[in-house]
């Protein structure tokens, strides 16, 4: 079991940066891909961004390519999401998550485990 913990989250004016971790606050997500996810008021939750369990391969969404950056700490025990250039459309409660194959990264039913989420809110 691991369990996931996110931080990093709080309001910002467009144009700015934020960074996000994600922690395993019990076990240890070691050997797992973990990805971020968000969710906005009123839509589906949607995919991020995902990091391979070594940290050699990444994914994005094409909407945060470019803009975000996912990466994971040298013991592999925070994976942390980057988040450049925030628009409001960035707005939502965002969600990292681990699972053990590096397949299916956009659906979210394939993730074995997620984080309470932490609210991102962009400004103009």
């Amino acid at each position: 079991q691991v369990q996931l913990v996110e931080s990093g989250g709080g309001l910002v004016q467009a144009g700015d940066s934020l960074r996000l971790s994600c922690a395993a606050s019990t076990g240890t997500f070691s050997g797992y891909a973990v990805g971020w996810f968000r969710q906005a008021p009123g839509k589906e939750r949607e995919f991020v961004a995902a990091i391979t369990w070594n940290g050699d391969t990444t994914n994005y969404a094409d909407s945060v390519k470019g803009r975000f950056a996912i990466s994971r700490d040298g013991a592999k025990k925070t994976v942390s999401l980057l988040m450049n250039a925030l628009e409001p459309e960035d707005t939502a409660v965002y969600s990292c998550a681990a699972k053990r194959y590096w397949s299916d990264l956009d659906d979210d039913k394939r993730w074995l485990y997620w984080g309470q989420g932490t609210q991102v809110t962009i400004i103009t």
